[in-house]
């Protein structure tokens, strides 16, 4: 192989990648623009041959150092000014090794857990010739009918922002140029979890006010956090699409934040600008784009093709074009490609044998981290932990599901890594003397047309493959399961691709098989304990009335079934807590806690008449943002302040103290929340602002504090204006967003 040798100037970036420019062709400058994805459309002797020219600035989707290798060297050795490319991958949560799904992770309330998986995944994609994902997705969602809430950190702008600084410093770690860290691109911006009716690539239609205060804040976050990168949204804001809107991207993005890095259009979204209404041809959606702000062009041939004569016609300034160009060659240079194309890919003599090897996993710390990711919603009469040394019957179509126990975008993971709940189990019981049953019991789903579109997007194999035996035949091998234990575990909820990009749901039910399976099983008077894994909030009323104890795990990933083993029998207690609230029906939708103030709210326990609520059943949530139960119990003692008042530039402290006063050793999240009761405008009825998470032995009592500031109580007002108004402000300190104590103080 021909050596690389780096460029002299190095030492100067700016005035390297200037003097680069500078050198650079009309068509040097517009190929570095392309990030194409390597698939079938384009053979692999042309994709060298595109690089080797020029033409080609990044690619996505191969993911072996070995795959890598030849099209680097086709930039950095062939190409007339030797710059490299980059090579990026949608790596959501985990790359060889799967983390559980974003939800699963925010459930963790443990930053460090967050940063860990993150830091795991970046130098599994690193060693694998990686240099940049698309993530984190920091999109805030109040609508779980939508498929991506899976990848996403849920409804709080707090909590989502916290996990998206943790998950930028994961990715990047100390620096970008660090051979073990890839480029973090924050998505999508902006407001795509907002999207009407939950569908994904929908329109949002939202306030400005409503836009800085609960939207914007988690991606302004990540840019704070020194994320590389910005995926554009594929969603219109106010009539205009994402990808050209020059008020997202230039007056806001770069203008008011300040932001200097790449931003990236989503896949083929700058032709799709044809189909929003806003270009007539491609012509005008590669003008519309480039002046917009999109740097990188995804997954089209619309900039190679609509730029060179737009530019030379002056209808596109070339100085727009060498902008974009400028952020493409810094993000290169930040990733120390210029210094060394192959810092990640390496030399060839270092690649694996085999690429997917047991031994490149990280099993213990994806084991860890799942543990912290699942919630406790209900546990009656002791019905958790279970006893190894117990006759238990494991049925369900999740309880043996290594492909969907992953969820959606697992990256490079391998299902016959996972490991199942029926496995996690098996070897649980196995050195106790207990004894385990399973029995399939249902299909996810007995819908012909839900399969077949579930399977359309796998081509190299179906992920939901149907047991053929009659309904009545699988319900009936499970109840007999059940008739001979002791206890009756009832993995359920959703396949991976029900909850994916592209799958909004019209219901938050599980699935009508599955119900079935569950009817049959509480008849037989066995205690029930439901295992769900699913990628949304659930409308989970009859399992709430009937179950015994339900788990909630999410996905959880390869190690996932013996992290979920290890919260079943009792090895480990259960703290997570939820990210986001569970409404008890598809009809409350949008349910959120931290909703604004109203002229005439429902209050419990009062007549309902000319007040905000749906008269057909109970009113809130069925679990609120925040909840998650222990095998503990925990007290909390009425919130202290240090301070009645708060004078400006100054702090208070707000505490309690929390005392574990059951029987084991356990977690919990204290949370903080702000209530700000007479504003210029409507506020939340609250707002998250601070949260703890700590660990107490039996009988232990530990003081939490809080210090409470300005920052505290700053919003956007109508004038976009961030304030914090004087007068009165009301403290709540409490272990979820609805079981409370609070105190008031007064901002002068």
């Amino acid at each position: 192989m021909q050596r690389y040798v780096p460029a002299p100037g190095l030492e100067n970036k700016a005035a390297f990648i200037d003097g680069l420019i500078a050198r650079m062709t009309l068509d040097e400058k517009i190929g570095q623009l392309r990030l194409i994805s390597i698939g079938p459309e384009m053979t692999k002797a042309r994709i060298y041959d595109e690089i080797a020219a020029g033409r080609i600035g990044a690619t996505f989707n191969t993911v072996t150092s070995a795959e890598n290798r030849p099209l680097q060297e086709a930039a950095a050795l062939r190409s007339r000014l030797r710059i490299p490319v980059t090579f990026a991958y949608d790596i959501v949560h985990g790359h060889r090794t799967i983390f559980p799904i974003g939800l699963g992770l925010a459930s963790s309330w443990d930053m460090e857990v967050v940063r860990q998986s993150a830091r795991v995944a970046a130098a599994e994609a690193a060693a694998d010739g990686i240099d940049m994902t698309f993530a984190p997705m920091v999109d805030i969602s109040r609508d779980p009918r939508w498929g991506r809430m899976s990848e996403g950190f849920g409804e709080d702008p707090f909590l989502v922002s916290e996990i998206a600084r943790a998950s930028v410093r994961g990715l990047q770690g100390d620096s970008l140029a660090a051979p073990d860290s890839i480029m973090a691109v924050a998505k999508h911006f902006a407001l795509y979890g907002a999207v009407e009716g939950g569908r994904d690539y929908n329109t949002v239609d939202m306030s400005p006010m409503r836009m800085y205060n609960d939207y914007l804040p988690p991606y302004r976050a990540a840019i704070e956090a020194g994320a590389g990168g910005v995926m554009v949204a594929l969603n219109s804001i106010n009539g205009v699409p994402a990808t050209s809107n020059t008020w997202l991207l230039r007056d806001l993005l770069r203008g008011q934040w300040g932001f200097k890095g790449l931003t990236v259009s989503d896949h083929g979204a700058i032709t799709e600008l044809m189909q929003h209404g806003v270009a007539g041809d491609p012509r005008e959606a590669a003008r519309l784009a480039v002046e917009a702000g999109v740097d990188l062009s995804m997954a089209d041939s619309i900039y190679l093709e609509q730029l060179p004569q737009l530019v030379r016609s002056g209808t596109v300034r070339e100085q727009t074009l060498d902008a974009a160009v400028r952020e493409v060659l810094g993000t290169k240079y930040d990733l120390g490609l210029f210094h060394d194309p192959f810092r990640r890919i390496g030399d060839a003599a270092r690649d694996p044998a085999d690429a997917d090897a047991e031994e490149r996993l990280h099993r213990a710390e994806a084991r860890a981290v799942a543990r912290e990711s699942m919630v406790l919603l209900e546990n009656r009469n002791g019905a958790l932990p279970l006893r190894k040394g117990a006759r238990i019957a494991l049925v369900g179509p999740l309880a043996d599901a290594p492909i969907d126990i992953m969820g959606s975008w697992s990256a490079s993971g391998k299902f016959k890594h996972s490991v199942t709940l029926l496995q996690g189990m098996r070897e649980a019981v196995a050195a106790q003397g207990g004894q385990l049953r399973h029995a399939r019991g249902a299909n996810a789903t007995d819908d012909a047309r839900i399969v077949e579109y579930l399977n359309f997007m796998n081509w190299d194999m179906p992920e939901v493959v149907q047991d053929q035996r009659p309904a009545e035949a699988m319900i009936a091998e499970a109840v007999e399961a059940a008739r001979q234990s002791d206890a009756v575990v009832a993995a359920v909820g959703e396949t991976r691709g029900m909850s994916h990009e592209s799958s909004s749901r019209t219901s938050l039910e599980i699935p009508a098989s599955q119900r079935a399976l569950l009817a049959a099983l509480k008849a037989t008077g066995k205690p029930l304990v439901l295992v769900l894994m699913n990628g949304r909030p659930l409308a989970l009323g009859w399992e709430r009335d009937n179950a015994d104890a339900i788990l909630e795990t999410w996905y959880t990933g390869t190690e996932g079934g013996h992290a979920i083993s290890d919260v079943l029998f009792g090895d480990v207690n259960p703290a997570g807590k939820l990210p986001i609230t569970f409404p008890r029906s598809v009809g409350q939708i949008p349910q959120y806690y931290n909703h604004l103030r109203i002229g005439r709210p429902f209050t419990e326990g009062q007549p309902g008449n000319y007040t905000s609520q749906y008269f057909e059943e109970p009113n809130g949530p069925l679990y609120p943002f925040g909840y998650g139960r222990s095998y503990t119990d925990f007290s909390v003692s009425d919130v202290a302040l240090s301070a009645d008042t708060l004078e400006r530039g100054g702090t208070l402290s707000a505490s309690v103290a929390v005392k574990n006063t059951g029987q084991r050793a356990g977690a919990t999240v204290v949370q903080l929340y702000i209530e700000d009761p007479a504003a210029s405008v409507a506020r939340p009825v609250k707002e998250l602002k601070g949260f703890r998470k700590l660990m107490l032995q039996p009988g232990e009592e530990q003081v939490v504090r809080f210090a409470v500031g300005e920052e505290q109580l700053r919003f956007f007002n109508a004038r976009l204006e961030q304030v914090a108004e004087p007068g009165r402000f009301n403290v709540q300190i409490g272990l979820d967003s609805r079981d409370v104590k609070q105190r008031s103080f007064e901002l002068r």
